[in-house]
């Protein structure tokens, strides 16, 4: 005999972004339409959104631990104890024992100077072989490989926060994000877990990860400019993003009387090319997939879109062939950016936030239409900005 789904609930939100620290600053900011925070200098001409200055200490208090993390797993680790603490579970080695937690996490960064030195001595000798071997065997740290291990981020929240139930990383860049939270809601609504934490981080201060964008020619070059605004040559501005979420089911959380932002209903991945068309077919499939979890009437959305210019069109194209009722469609990347795997995460994370306060946030941009009344529910999309697509849908607790 099957057992009733049970409801799982928001109650827990770290999150960190170019526009500040902790949840709250990221509404009052985007709530006061504050101007994007860009540095169109360091990586010029492709602008990204910084990382905020954060004191480490309030969340990774030991110096050690923060010396051996890369920036993109302090500012992970640092998030995840935001959320940890805004739900109610920091110092509290009960409940943490239990909570499970899924990581979506990328590669970590390169040794810079070692890359530039093996290109340059291979350039000049013609044994290049040779020198990379000698190169590889002599420049590369152990310690170096250990850093760039993408499991590495959720080992730190575990020795960091405590956090010491079951633990699952995935790879796969935007779609992880989307099936980090997918598989760990699923778990918790079969009743296979009471409670979770799920998560990323990614920094866009990456000269290695730039320049992989820019060979694939997915960057936005020159001023900053909102994500519908780039058109069809438009690409991605990159966002420094750590995005953590508790998530619990129903009964666990009422009966340790946490406070729940939203319910996080049901969520759904797919995976298309990039051929002409593809991205609004396979939205449109798993928009009639998820129908029946969105209310009827006018559809308040909060975008991933990357502002790539052929996914990023038919992702809108597809939005409002579906919302005949109106459709209010916020795209967060022109705000904070684009964060590869956390992108849906901190999507899901400010709709839940919104929801919780009995708002939506208003236009990011002129072509985005405002909302006639606060919905009671907000589906959260996801176009990677190669492959995978995802969807969510937030609703009142």
């Amino acid at each position: 005999m099957m057992t009733a789904k049970r409801d799982v609930l928001i109650t827990g939100i770290g999150l960190v972004t170019s526009l500040g620290e902790g949840v709250a600053a990221n509404l009052e900011a985007l709530n006061a339409s504050a101007p994007a925070i860009v540095d169109d200098a360091s990586f010029a001409p492709y602008p990204i959104h910084p990382t905020p200055v954060l004191d480490l200490d309030k969340q990774i208090p030991k110096k050690g631990d923060q010396r051996q993390m890369e920036p993109w797993q302090r500012l992970g680790t640092y998030s995840a104890g935001l959320a940890l603490s805004d739900a109610g579970l920091a110092g509290q080695p009960d409940l943490l024992s239990r909570t499970h937690m899924v990581v979506a996490a990328g590669g970590g960064e390169r040794d810079i100077a070692v890359d530039e030195a093996i290109m340059r001595d291979g350039k000049a000798n013609p044994e290049r072989e040779r020198i990379l071997n000698e190169r590889l065997s002599n420049d590369i740290r152990p310690t170096l490989f250990l850093a760039q291990l993408s499991n590495l981020l959720a080992g730190n929240i575990s020795l960091v926060h405590g956090v010491t139930g079951s633990s699952r990383t995935f790879m796969g860049e935007e779609a992880a994000g989307v099936d980090a939270m997918r598989t760990l809601s699923a778990r918790i609504a079969a009743g296979q877990a009471d409670i979770g934490l799920v998560g990323g981080a990614y920094s866009a201060a990456r000269a290695d990860m730039l320049l992989l964008f820019r060979f694939g020619s997915l960057l936005q070059s020159g001023p900053h400019m909102p994500v519908w605004a780039r058109g069809a040559d438009g690409g991605m501005i990159t966002g420094s993003v750590g995005a953590f979420l508790v998530l619990e089911a129903r009964e666990h959380a009422e009966a340790r009387g946490a406070r729940a932002y939203a319910r996080l209903g049901q969520v759904v991945s797919d995976r298309s090319n990039r051929a002409p068309g593809a991205v609004k077919q396979r939205l449109g499939e798993l928009l009639q997939t998820i129908a029946p979890a969105l209310p009827k009437g006018p559809l308040a959305v909060m975008s991933g879109a990357t502002g790539i210019g052929g996914p990023t069109a038919e992702e809108r194209a597809a939005l409002e062939a579906f919302a005949d009722e109106g459709l209010s469609v916020r795209a967060t990347g022109s705000r904070i950016g684009h964060a590869i795997e956390p992108t849906a995460i901190a999507n899901v994370a400010l709709s839940a936030a919104a929801l919780h306060h009995g708002t939506f946030f208003p236009p990011f941009d002129p072509s985005e239409a405002p909302v006639k009344a606060a919905p009671e529910a907000i589906l959260v999309t996801s176009v990677g900005h190669w492959r995978g697509e995802g969807l969510a849908v937030v609703a009142r607790a």
